[in-house]
Protein backbone atom coordinates (compact mmCIF):
# COMPACT_ATOMS: atom_id res chain seq x y z
CA UNK A 1 0.00 0.00 0.00
CA UNK A 2 1.34 3.45 -0.89
CA UNK A 3 1.71 6.40 1.45
CA UNK A 4 -0.99 8.96 2.09
CA UNK A 5 -0.33 12.68 2.34
CA UNK A 6 -3.38 14.94 2.45
CA UNK A 7 -5.39 17.27 4.65
CA UNK A 8 -7.59 14.46 5.99
CA UNK A 9 -4.94 12.91 8.21
CA UNK A 10 -5.61 14.80 11.44
CA UNK A 11 -6.79 11.65 13.23
CA UNK A 12 -3.71 9.76 12.05
CA UNK A 13 -1.42 12.56 13.19
CA UNK A 14 -3.12 12.68 16.58
CA UNK A 15 -2.78 8.91 17.05
CA UNK A 16 0.85 8.95 15.88
CA UNK A 17 1.80 11.73 18.30
CA UNK A 18 0.09 9.83 21.10
CA UNK A 19 2.20 6.76 20.38
CA UNK A 20 5.39 8.82 20.06
CA UNK A 21 4.82 10.50 23.42
CA UNK A 22 4.72 7.08 25.08
CA UNK A 23 8.23 6.36 23.80
CA UNK A 24 9.80 3.27 22.31
CA UNK A 25 8.60 -0.09 23.56
CA UNK A 26 7.26 -3.48 22.56
CA UNK A 27 5.11 -1.99 19.79
CA UNK A 28 6.90 1.26 18.89
CA UNK A 29 10.30 1.97 17.31
CA UNK A 30 11.89 5.31 16.31
CA UNK A 31 14.42 5.92 13.54
CA UNK A 32 15.83 9.37 12.84
CA UNK A 33 16.66 8.64 9.20
CA UNK A 34 15.87 6.05 6.56
CA UNK A 35 19.47 5.52 5.49
CA UNK A 36 20.77 1.97 5.87
CA UNK A 37 17.30 0.48 5.24
CA UNK A 38 18.81 -3.02 5.35
CA UNK A 39 19.25 -2.46 9.09
CA UNK A 40 15.86 -0.86 9.67
CA UNK A 41 13.98 -3.82 8.21
CA UNK A 42 14.91 -5.95 11.22
CA UNK A 43 12.40 -3.86 13.18
CA UNK A 44 9.72 -4.58 10.58
CA UNK A 45 10.51 -8.29 10.71
CA UNK A 46 10.39 -8.27 14.51
CA UNK A 47 6.96 -6.63 14.55
CA UNK A 48 5.60 -9.06 11.95
CA UNK A 49 6.96 -12.02 13.94
CA UNK A 50 5.34 -10.65 17.10
CA UNK A 51 2.04 -8.89 17.69
CA UNK A 52 2.61 -6.10 15.18
CA UNK A 53 3.95 -2.61 15.75
CA UNK A 54 4.61 0.95 14.64
CA UNK A 55 7.82 2.23 13.05
CA UNK A 56 8.31 6.00 12.96
CA UNK A 57 11.03 7.44 10.72
CA UNK A 58 12.06 11.04 11.36
CA UNK A 59 11.91 10.69 15.14
CA UNK A 60 14.93 10.63 17.51
CA UNK A 61 15.37 7.82 20.03
CA UNK A 62 14.20 10.19 22.77
CA UNK A 63 10.98 11.01 20.89
CA UNK A 64 12.00 14.40 19.48
CA UNK A 65 10.41 15.07 16.08
CA UNK A 66 13.41 15.56 13.81
CA UNK A 67 11.50 15.28 10.54
CA UNK A 68 12.64 14.24 7.08
CA UNK A 69 13.87 16.54 4.33
CA UNK A 70 12.65 14.31 1.50
CA UNK A 71 9.97 12.02 3.01
CA UNK A 72 8.74 10.71 -0.35
CA UNK A 73 12.24 9.57 -1.30
CA UNK A 74 12.82 8.01 2.13
CA UNK A 75 9.48 6.19 1.89
CA UNK A 76 10.37 4.83 -1.55
CA UNK A 77 13.77 3.55 -0.43
CA UNK A 78 12.55 1.95 2.79
CA UNK A 79 9.38 0.43 1.33
CA UNK A 80 11.45 -1.02 -1.51
CA UNK A 81 13.80 -2.60 1.04
CA UNK A 82 10.88 -4.08 3.01
CA UNK A 83 9.40 -5.58 -0.15
CA UNK A 84 12.70 -6.94 -1.45
CA UNK A 85 14.69 -7.89 1.66
CA UNK A 86 11.99 -9.41 3.91
CA UNK A 87 10.91 -12.99 3.27
CA UNK A 88 8.19 -14.13 3.25
CA UNK A 89 6.68 -10.86 2.03
CA UNK A 90 5.43 -8.67 4.89
CA UNK A 91 2.18 -6.72 4.76
CA UNK A 92 2.42 -3.09 5.91
CA UNK A 93 0.91 0.36 5.45
CA UNK A 94 2.75 3.68 5.47
CA UNK A 95 1.68 7.30 5.88
CA UNK A 96 3.60 10.52 5.36
CA UNK A 97 2.42 12.67 8.26
CA UNK A 98 2.89 16.40 8.68
CA UNK A 99 3.17 16.53 12.45
CA UNK A 100 4.19 20.20 12.55
CA UNK A 101 4.14 23.00 10.00
CA UNK A 102 7.65 22.23 8.79
CA UNK A 103 8.10 18.64 9.99
CA UNK A 104 7.07 15.47 8.15
CA UNK A 105 7.66 11.92 9.29
CA UNK A 106 6.88 8.39 8.09
CA UNK A 107 4.58 6.11 10.05
CA UNK A 108 4.81 2.41 9.14
CA UNK A 109 2.20 0.11 10.61
CA UNK A 110 3.07 -3.59 10.55
CA UNK A 111 0.35 -6.06 11.56
CA UNK A 112 1.04 -9.41 13.18
CA UNK A 113 1.75 -11.91 10.43
CA UNK A 114 0.03 -15.23 9.88
CA UNK A 115 3.03 -16.51 7.94
CA UNK A 116 5.80 -16.60 10.56
CA UNK A 117 8.72 -16.63 10.86
CA UNK A 118 9.90 -13.77 8.63
CA UNK A 119 13.56 -13.17 7.84
CA UNK A 120 15.58 -10.04 7.03
CA UNK A 121 18.24 -10.26 4.32
CA UNK A 122 21.17 -7.88 3.97
CA UNK A 123 21.03 -8.18 0.19
CA UNK A 124 18.40 -9.42 -2.23
CA UNK A 125 20.75 -12.07 -3.63
CA UNK A 126 21.55 -13.61 -0.24
CA UNK A 127 20.26 -17.10 0.40
CA UNK A 128 19.92 -16.91 4.16
CA UNK A 129 18.46 -14.20 6.34
CA UNK A 130 17.97 -13.65 10.05
CA UNK A 131 14.71 -13.77 11.98
CA UNK A 132 14.12 -11.06 14.57
CA UNK A 133 11.65 -10.72 17.42
CA UNK A 134 10.72 -7.88 19.73
CA UNK A 135 11.95 -7.82 23.33
CA UNK A 136 10.73 -4.68 25.11
CA UNK A 137 12.15 -1.80 23.05
CA UNK A 138 14.71 -3.88 21.13
CA UNK A 139 14.62 -6.17 18.12
CA UNK A 140 16.81 -9.21 18.76
CA UNK A 141 17.72 -12.22 16.68
CA UNK A 142 15.36 -15.12 17.25
CA UNK A 143 16.76 -18.31 18.74
CA UNK A 144 16.34 -21.72 17.11
CA UNK A 145 13.66 -22.58 19.67
CA UNK A 146 11.66 -19.44 19.00
CA UNK A 147 11.88 -19.88 15.22
CA UNK A 148 10.49 -23.38 15.56
CA UNK A 149 7.67 -22.19 17.82
CA UNK A 150 6.78 -19.38 15.41
CA UNK A 151 6.84 -21.79 12.49
CA UNK A 152 4.65 -24.44 14.10
CA UNK A 153 2.40 -22.33 16.32
CA UNK A 154 -0.45 -22.20 13.79
CA UNK A 155 -0.73 -25.97 13.82
CA UNK A 156 -2.90 -27.84 16.30
CA UNK A 157 -1.51 -27.99 19.84
CA UNK A 158 0.58 -30.99 20.67
CA UNK A 159 -0.46 -33.11 23.68
CA UNK A 160 1.65 -32.88 26.84
CA UNK A 161 3.63 -36.00 27.69
CA UNK A 162 4.03 -36.18 31.48
CA UNK A 163 7.22 -38.21 31.67
CA UNK A 164 10.07 -37.76 34.12
CA UNK A 165 11.71 -34.71 32.51
CA UNK A 166 8.36 -32.89 32.33
CA UNK A 167 7.57 -33.65 35.97
CA UNK A 168 11.00 -32.35 37.01
CA UNK A 169 10.36 -29.16 35.10
CA UNK A 170 7.02 -28.40 36.74
CA UNK A 171 8.42 -29.27 40.15
CA UNK A 172 11.14 -26.71 39.41
CA UNK A 173 8.48 -24.10 38.66
CA UNK A 174 7.05 -24.53 42.16
CA UNK A 175 10.03 -22.51 43.43
CA UNK A 176 11.21 -20.70 40.29
CA UNK A 177 9.38 -18.33 37.95
CA UNK A 178 11.23 -19.27 34.76
CA UNK A 179 13.94 -21.44 33.25
CA UNK A 180 16.47 -21.14 30.42
CA UNK A 181 17.49 -23.84 27.97
CA UNK A 182 20.85 -24.20 29.76
CA UNK A 183 19.15 -24.57 33.12
CA UNK A 184 16.69 -27.14 31.78
CA UNK A 185 19.50 -29.11 30.16
CA UNK A 186 21.15 -29.41 33.57
CA UNK A 187 17.88 -30.14 35.36
CA UNK A 188 16.63 -32.82 32.97
CA UNK A 189 19.90 -34.58 32.26
CA UNK A 190 19.07 -34.43 28.55
CA UNK A 191 21.55 -33.23 25.96
CA UNK A 192 20.99 -29.72 24.61
CA UNK A 193 19.19 -30.85 21.44
CA UNK A 194 16.73 -33.08 23.29
CA UNK A 195 16.17 -30.45 25.98
CA UNK A 196 15.51 -27.88 23.27
CA UNK A 197 12.98 -30.16 21.54
CA UNK A 198 11.23 -30.78 24.87
CA UNK A 199 10.84 -27.05 25.59
CA UNK A 200 9.60 -26.42 22.04
CA UNK A 201 7.07 -29.24 22.42
CA UNK A 202 5.80 -27.90 25.75
CA UNK A 203 5.50 -24.39 24.32
CA UNK A 204 3.52 -25.68 21.33
CA UNK A 205 1.28 -27.68 23.68
CA UNK A 206 0.37 -24.47 25.48
CA UNK A 207 1.96 -25.56 28.76
CA UNK A 208 4.82 -23.06 28.50
CA UNK A 209 5.28 -19.59 27.11
CA UNK A 210 8.54 -18.20 25.83
CA UNK A 211 9.97 -14.71 26.26
CA UNK A 212 12.89 -13.74 24.01
CA UNK A 213 15.80 -12.11 25.81
CA UNK A 214 19.13 -10.85 24.51
CA UNK A 215 21.01 -13.11 26.90
CA UNK A 216 18.85 -16.13 26.09
CA UNK A 217 15.16 -17.00 26.00
CA UNK A 218 13.30 -17.75 29.20
CA UNK A 219 10.46 -20.26 29.50
CA UNK A 220 7.70 -20.08 32.09
CA UNK A 221 4.46 -21.92 32.78
CA UNK A 222 1.34 -20.59 31.12
CA UNK A 223 -0.97 -19.00 33.65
Amino acid sequence: MGPTKNSDTQAKVKEALKLIRRGEGQFVEFKKKANHPEKIIREVVAFANGSGGNLFVGVDDNGILAGLKYPEEDEYVLSKAINELCRPVIDFSVDILQVKEDIEILHYQIPESENKPHFAFLEKKHRYGKAFVRSDDQSIQASYELRQILKKSKRSHQPIEFEEQTRKLFQYFENNASITLTEYTQLSGLNKKLASNKLIHLALSGALKIEPKKGGDIFMPTE
